[in-house]
């Protein structure tokens, strides 16, 4: 197969880190005979200092006609007096989601084997395993809604729509993942409140219904979902949430594992257009030291190949592969016990390919 696939390193640790996601996706489209075809474009705080926009036309042109985009990270206080409208943040990412058309944030939430005590959850909670997905709706809802203030600016007003369509737009996505995964939908909203929740669970349980029979679907309240995920968060497999609720859950989800630097995320279109990136910023604090942790990136392009191009034994490779790095003793700093030598970026980058090359 060949991938066509836009790489953007971005600012702080983001080219350090992109550098070893990239001899992943080369190293496994080697193992299974594809070709990655990988061009890097300039974006974020170091695509301003180049030509005074985060976001050059010449960049998003690309995006637009890659199969996947694979981002490092983007932003940092060197950028921060910047208009809002021009940050990396808001430029870039916003402006990328719009533009390639992307609905849905995916982010698993895993605790690995050997790093089970960094959750800072009780030990036999823990011990169940957590290995869960948040599949978010990302276009709609009440951060996109009507937003106005009164007369005297003493009151304001937020608008939360959604549509049938957006619903099973979403919905689907949850649904074809959970096939993939062990099977189980949990879909969260407010409907014992909210009329929105009421359309949503009615759209949910009806395509349920409707096309996805073989998967087994249940309803949770946003309040007990929230205290569901620290009280027995290995009961969930995919959870399905409308903008807000999944904002909020996604970075609890990430919490409960202890390893932020582990965690991956990929924003997902239509045709299985996506953009791939670790939820993780930019730590401007530590970059050019050779001590990010990597791992969170080289997961992002597990998810890459699994959902642009359902390579689904090229992901389920590099996931092990990162697996068995990290059950040899592998640590970066961030996730190092006391104790422990922690190892240099490029060092566990490159035990991630050689472990893939030995699968």
């Amino acid at each position: 197969m060949k991938m066509k696939i836009a790489v953007i390193a971005g600012d702080g640790i983001g080219p350090e880190i992109m550098t070893e996601a990239v001899r992943a996706l080369r190293t496994v489209s080697d193992r299974f005979g594809h070709t990655a075809e990988l061009t890097e474009y300039p974006v974020g705080g170091a695509a301003y200092d180049l030509c005074g926009d985060c976001l050059p036309e010449e960049t998003l042109q690309a995006c637009r006609e890659a199969d996947a985009v694979l981002l490092g990270a983007v932003g940092g206080p060197k950028w921060d007096a910047l208009p809002a409208e021009k940050r990396p943040e808001r430029r870039a990412l916003l402006t990328l989601r719009s533009e390639l058309g992307l609905f849905g944030n995916l982010r698993p939430a895993k605790t690995w084997e050997a790093l089970k005590e960094a959750s800072p959850l009780k030990a036999e909670i823990v011990g169940e395993g957590i290995d869960l997905l948040v599949v978010r709706e990302l276009t709609g809802g009440l951060y996109f809604g009507e937003k106005r203030r009164s007369g005297d600016g003493r009151s304001a007003f937020d608008g939360l729509p959604y549509s049938v369509d957006e619903i099973e737009r979403i919905a689907r996505t949850a649904f074809d993942a959970a096939r993939k995964r062990r099977g189980k939908v949990t879909s969260v909203d407010k409907a014992n409140i909210l009329e929105t929740s009421r359309l949503w669970r009615e759209t949910v349980t009806a395509l349920g219904r409707s096309e996805y029979s073989d998967v087994e679907l249940d309803h949770l309240y946003v309040d007990n979902a929230a205290m569901q995920l620290v009280r027995r968060p290995g009961q969930f497999d995919v959870i399905l949430t409308e903008n807000m609720f999944g904002d909020i859950l996604s970075d609890e989800a990430s919490q409960i594992t202890g390893s932020i630097g582990m965690l991956p995320s990929a924003s997902i279109g239509a045709g299985g257009k996506g953009m791939y990136e670790p939820i993780h910023g930019s730590a401007p604090d530590i970059a050019g030291r050779g001590i990010a942790n990597p791992l969170a990136a080289i997961l992002s392009v597990a998810m890459l190949l699994r959902y642009s191009f359902g390579l689904a034994d090229e992901a389920d490779t590099v996931e092990r592969a990162v697996g068995a790095v990290l059950a040899e003793g592998l640590r970066t700093a961030d996730i190092a016990r006391p104790g422990e030598t922690p190892v240099s970026t490029v060092a566990i980058g490159a035990a991630v390919s050689a472990a893939i090359r030995r699968a």
